[in-house]
């Protein structure tokens, strides 16, 4: 299930590889462990996609397909993944980072007011960069160990799945064989 499933939905290898975009990792995308299914290259890359989906950097697609080429997991799934932080999701992810960095630092949540704006941003980047930078470390490694854990046994689950569903056809056409 798990693989059929997702080779249904990703892009082919050689789509990737031939895209105007990505000529210049043309030598790179040629390793085929980057377009791997399997468990351990599959969960891997949910590991990578959302820690880094959660950090609050630019480009994330970028750093989560390099992250994706330096752990030899699957490049698709991992830049698929990031877009767990969307703009509409972002907010409250950044929130919430900070929540968590700020209790664990012993700072109090800023209780000044918020405005989404550039200069607001410049002028409270000195205050919450370090509760947000421990936040979104933490969040991240917690959340995507969290999702490495679930497509492993999700993915192991599917497997014995199979594995019963065979069993269980080959011991149907023994008793009517």
């Amino acid at each position: 299930m798990p693989r059929r499933t997702l080779r249904r939905f990703l892009p082919q290898p050689h789509f990737i590889r031939e895209h105007k975009s990505l000529r210049l990792l043309a030598l790179v995308l040629h390793d085929p462990n980057l377009f791997h299914l399997n468990r351990r290259s599959v969960s891997l890359a949910a590991f990578v996609s959302v820690f880094v989906g959660l950090q609050p950097v630019p480009m994330h697609m970028l750093i989560a397909a390099a992250a994706a080429v330096w752990l030899r997991c699957n490049i698709t799934l991992a830049v698929i993944g990031v877009w767990v932080s969307n703009p509409l999701t972002l907010p409250a992810i950044v929130y919430a980072e900070y929540a968590l960095g700020a209790r664990l630092m012993g700072i109090p949540a800023g209780s000044g007011g918020f405005e989404m704006s550039v200069a607001w941003l410049e002028h409270s980047l000195h205050d919450i960069w370090e509760p947000l930078f421990l936040g979104s470390i933490l969040g991240g490694l917690a959340l995507g160990a969290l999702a490495w854990a679930a497509t492993r046994l999700l993915w192991r689950l599917a497997v014995q799945l199979r594995w019963r569903a065979r069993r269980h056809e080959r011991a149907r056409r023994a008793t009517h064989s």
